[in-house]
């Protein structure tokens, strides 16, 4: 029987680290990280976003499940064999009040399969911060998400700071809040707004954008 994300999250809720590490493991021997975080990871936090949003669950039971999440991420990211290849460097962070880091773990993770040399920064980081970490490190990607749509006007701002640098880095958006926003609005030149995992890996392997980026939800 295939693991389904909602096995996964109800897994993540009761707690049991050991269990669910010993699922996802064994889900790792015939799948891919990617599918593991696309189909099955990144689905199951919705559902416990969505319960949380619904108060079928507590704020303790969402922070609970979050770190049983983190804790699997991270043991699966010990199986993983990074790729060796170009030597490119990306920066990965959620602007400040941005609390949810699930996310950028796995798109950190999706660049070192990828070869790039990645600075994970973590959720909540302060503008000045970020801007003299970039500085200092000058990062060809800077890549962020929101999971709340409150948060988009931080993530523009960000996005329009981060291409005023003298190097001019790619910045990459994504995150829950963006799925029903107007995209138009927070485009700004040489920001790409990636749908999900599987469409960052498709930029990472060929350097295209998607057709049709306006459905997004990483």
């Amino acid at each position: 029987m295939t693991l389904q994300p909602r096995e996964l999250a109800e897994m993540f809720l009761a707690g049991d680290d050991e269990k669910a590490m010993e699922i996802v493991l064994g889900y790792l021997e015939n799948h891919s990280h990617d599918e593991l975080y696309h189909d099955l990871v990144t689905p199951a936090m919705y559902l416990i976003g969505d319960w949380w949003q619904e108060n079928i669950i507590s704020v303790a039971d969402e922070h609970l499940a979050t770190a049983i999440c983190d804790f699997v991420v991270s043991a699966a990211e010990l199986k993983r064999k990074p790729k060796k290849g170009q030597e490119r460097k990306v920066m990965v962070l959620g602007p400040e009040g941005e609390d949810h880091y699930i996310g950028l773990k796995m798109v950190s993770s999706l660049f070192k399969d990828h070869g790039w040399q990645v600075k994970y920064m973590g959720p909540d980081l302060p503008l000045d911060p970020a801007l003299e970490s970039a500085r200092r490190w000058k990062p060809d990607v800077i890549a962020m998400s929101a999971a709340l749509a409150y948060r988009l006007p931080a993530l523009k701002r960000y996005s329009e700071a981060f291409r005023k640098l003298d190097f001019q880095p790619t910045v990459i958006i994504g995150g829950r809040a963006v799925a029903a926003a107007d995209i138009t609005k927070l485009r700004t030149e040489g920001t790409l707004v990636v749908k999900d995992l599987p469409q960052l890996k498709n930029w990472l392997q060929t350097g295209k954008e998607a057709d049709n980026d306006f459905d997004i939800s990483i």
